[in-house]
């Protein structure tokens, strides 16, 4: 079993360090002054003889193989469930401690899976490999936690309008291809996603299960239960792309054991950790996709009775994905492993 905590100022790996979470996290060490003492970049063969900057100085891309984690009590892994699945365990047993963005190893019993602001204390029961929830699960337990803890969480309904960087770098390029081509009057080609994504609405995010559910919303209901320790939880989702470049929204309804007002709901979000409350409609004031980027928090706003329903809110929640729901949630569980 790996120690539990990592030294003061540890050696750091990213692995997918070209990707676009890569590069965010990369941008998070930074800004945050993550007190490392080194810094490797991993990646495929495809980026040999790149660098990234970091800190003022030019860091080489290296090739990620077997031998990458000699030396390195930190990787934060962005590379993919393959990857993830092939190398993570060999980093675990150099002594590395994982956190890992992959859907690897998240519903492993034996892998705690973490959020900073919910679950801190579960970062502490590694056994070399922490998981980083889903993006979209994040931004949402992170505002429902602090309601459970107070009025007792019940049920919820989630539907999801998630940005095309959560698939990567190739969607992003995809959605740009079919704007600029339709704008021309073209065809619009659909290469990443099963239909043109520019000016359009896809409710299909990961393949579907024999359930009718897509992949991406079990996760929802799996990873959720996980991580706020309720196992029972009635939770149903349904996830949808859209033609957004970065951050994720969820229209969130939200049961709950005890009666709620939207007044005490909003106090107990704005001392929350991690959320920033943004409610004012009359002033046209609530969460938008294209005011979260580059920010760490979880917007909540819209947040109203539903009155079909006993002692039950909607809320509409806005994150940055590449951030939140993923760089800063894994370089946040560094943190706390620091010793």
């Amino acid at each position: 079993m790996s120690e539990r905590w990592i030294v003061r100022e540890p050696s750091v790996a990213i692995a997918g360090a070209t990707g676009m979470v890569g590069q965010e996290m990369i941008k998070v060490l930074e800004q945050r002054e993550f007190p490392l003492s080194g810094l490797r970049l991993l990646a495929s063969e495809r980026s040999r003889g790149r660098s990234l900057e970091f800190r003022g100085e030019s860091v080489p891309v290296q090739v990620l193989d077997e031998g990458s984690f000699e030396g390195i009590d930190l990787a934060l892994f962005s590379a993919g469930t393959s990857i993830s699945e092939r190398f993570a365990p060999i980093a675990a047993a150099s002594g590395t401690v994982v956190v890992d963005n992959s859907n690897a190893w998240r519903m492993d019993p034996e892998v705690p899976l973490v959020v900073p602001e919910v679950n801190p204390a579960k970062a502490l029961s590694h056994k070399g490999i922490i998981a980083n929830p889903n993006c979209s699960t994040i931004q949402m337990v992170v505002v429902l936690q602090p309601l459970h803890a107070r009025f007792g969480l019940k049920r919820v309904v989630v539907s999801t309008y998630q940005s095309v960087s959560g698939t990567g770098k190739e969607a992003v390029e995809e959605l740009k291809r079919q704007v600029a081509a339709l704008e021309l009057g073209e065809p619009a080609v659909a290469e990443v996603y099963p239909h043109r994504i520019a000016y359009n609405c896809i409710p299909h995010i990961d393949v579907f299960l024999e359930n009718g559910y897509c992949r991406e919303e079990q996760k929802m209901v799996d990873e959720t239960r996980k991580i706020m320790g309720i196992a029972d939880l009635a939770l149903t989702a349904t996830t949808v792309r859209v033609p957004v470049f970065v951050g994720h929204s969820e229209s969130i309804n939200a049961q709950f054991e005890s009666p709620v007002e939207p007044d005490q709901a909003r106090d107990v979000l704005a001392s929350a950790p991690g959320v920033t409350v943004l409610d004012d409609p009359g002033a046209d004031l609530y969460p938008l996709a294209v005011d979260c980027e580059g920010k760490d928090p979880a917007f909540v706003g819209r947040i109203r009775k539903d009155f079909s329903a006993l002692n039950a809110l909607n809320m509409w929640v806005v994150s940055d994905n590449l951030r939140k729901g993923a760089a800063l949630n894994a370089v946040q569980i560094g943190e706390l492993l620091l010793g």
